[in-house]
């Protein structure tokens, strides 16, 4: 298996080079040169690090000791059970997947354990070492720093919008205390972030220097470790492959749901992706009317985690949409740049939107309240806000006989206000995350400024 560029001018990788380069050096992402297909028959009763195991094997070819670091990485103790992602059926038809059962209660955990495994070995064997750089909005951070803290050869600088999280999810970070991990608060939106972590990458001499890798869902490993997940919902949620289903999945940043459109690519049988945006509703304009429009001012909502206007991982969504030409690719996101938006809606890629699978629709901070209520009254079960967008949406978008299959995104506690304005109650806090935000915090605070995050990687 070979990688390419979206953009087209960075030489082909192997998957091992895909994962420590991050970002390709033309600034566009790596994506497969085709995507492989799935084996629905003979993946359909595997545990999930089995089948982890073989969905991986189809984009992994060049680490030998792969399904013993996926095991690894998908442990019981690690999420809770042996099934690690179960489902939660709400009625006949109507389901959760469960996918925040991880160290840091929010699904990056099912990615970023592996990245954790998949560094640490690639670096030894390479006798390397890696300074990564990434930008969190809420939950990659925490999930990022708990998989890297204490991985030889390894340190972590994670960019976090200043008092943009909740305090839950600036705790979990800030408390970290491992000589390897580096908080960077900035003083701007998550936009900022990922903006300052593009450009350090688009620095080659910089990147090569002091040896930058990203854990975002810029990094391709995010993407098909999300992959797997899909599949385990699938065969829960159906008896048979004949079946289709409909997955709803809350997005900012747009890496959750593209890894779905992947798994519908191997062959898996997706009815509809049903995106769901907050106000900051970008994604849902695009596939609503083909116009993607960059929001001048990103909005601080009750789903902060999908506060972003820029979403990185659209780039792989476009590059298949406009027939892989990266050339068009360019010329797009050129026009981006300049004049903040582009429209697909007269082109001729536009009808290929609808073939795809997606559908999308938006959901505001009174929607997320009512929704929360309505999962705890119907059913007993307590969801979390962004959770919450996702169902609303979904519901909206409901088939008869086509099973709903719900990403779940984070566990309650981490948003405990908007779950206070919601029922009145607080959610449940797992023990070991009792005191979190009475911890010593450490953090160092900076302007959004790709200049002084690299003073910063220099003199650490």
């Amino acid at each position: 298996m070979r990688y390419i560029s979206t953009r087209g001018g960075a030489a082909p990788q192997r998957f091992t080079g895909s994962l420590l380069e991050g970002l390709a050096p033309d600034g566009g992402l790596y994506v497969p040169e085709a995507f492989p297909k799935a084996e629905l028959s003979s993946w359909r009763s595997l545990s999930y690090p089995a089948l982890a195991f073989q969905v991986l094997s189809k984009f992994i070819d060049d680490i030998p000791e792969l399904e013993s670091l996926v095991k690894r990485a998908y442990s019981a103790r690690t999420f809770g059970g042996e099934e690690v992602t179960p489902l939660k059926t709400l009625e006949p038809g109507l389901h959760l997947l469960a996918l925040a059962n991880g160290p840091t209660l929010a699904f990056k955990d099912m990615a970023l354990q592996l990245l954790g495994q998949l560094f640490e070995w690639v670096l030894k064997e390479k006798n390397q070492t890696l300074n990564i750089l990434g930008a969190t909005s809420g939950d990659t951070g925490p999930a990022a720093e708990y998989a890297m803290r204490g991985k030889s050869g390894i340190r972590v600088f994670m960019l976090s919008p200043h008092k943009r999280m909740t305090a839950f999810q600036s705790a979990q970070m800030y408390a970290l205390q491992d000589p390897n991990i580096h908080n960077l608060a900035v003083r701007g939106v998550f936009d900022d972030c990922q903006d300052m972590v593009k450009a350090v990458n688009a620095d080659a001499t910089f990147k090569a220097q002091h040896r930058i890798g990203a854990v975002n869902s810029i990094n391709w490993a995010r993407v098909a470790a999300q992959v797997v997940y899909y599949f385990k919902g699938y065969f829960a949620a159906t008896k048979d492959n004949r079946e289709s289903v409909a997955f709803a999945v809350p997005s900012g940043n747009f890496g959750n749901i593209y890894a779905g459109y992947v798994a519908r690519q191997m062959g898996l049988p997706i009815r509809k992706l049903i995106l769901a945006s907050n106000e900051n509703d970008v994604l849902d304009e695009f596939f609503r009317t083909g116009k993607y429009r960059v929001k001048r001012k990103v909005q601080h909502t009750t789903s902060p985690s999908m506060d972003i206007s820029k979403a990185s991982n659209f780039e792989r969504y476009v590059f298949d949409l406009v027939g892989r030409d990266p050339a068009r690719v360019k010329d797009l996101w050129r026009r981006l740049e300049a004049e903040g938006e582009f429209d697909l809606s007269h082109s001729p890629y536009w009808s290929r939107v609808a073939q795809s699978g997606f559908v999308s629709g938006k959901s505001t901070h009174s929607d997320r309240i009512s929704t929360i209520r309505f999962a705890f009254e119907k059913y007993g079960v307590m969801i979390d806000p962004h959770t919450a967008d996702g169902v609303k949406v979904a519901l909206g978008y409901r088939e008869p006989g086509v099973p709903l299959v719900c990403l779940e995104t984070a566990l309650p506690v981490k948003f405990a206000a908007t779950l206070r304005e919601a029922l009145g109650r607080e959610p449940e806090r797992p023990a070991e995350w009792r005191h979190l935000e009475q911890l010593a915090q450490r953090f160092t605070l900076i302007e959004p400024d790709a200049d002084a995050v690299k003073r910063y990687i220099a003199s650490h």
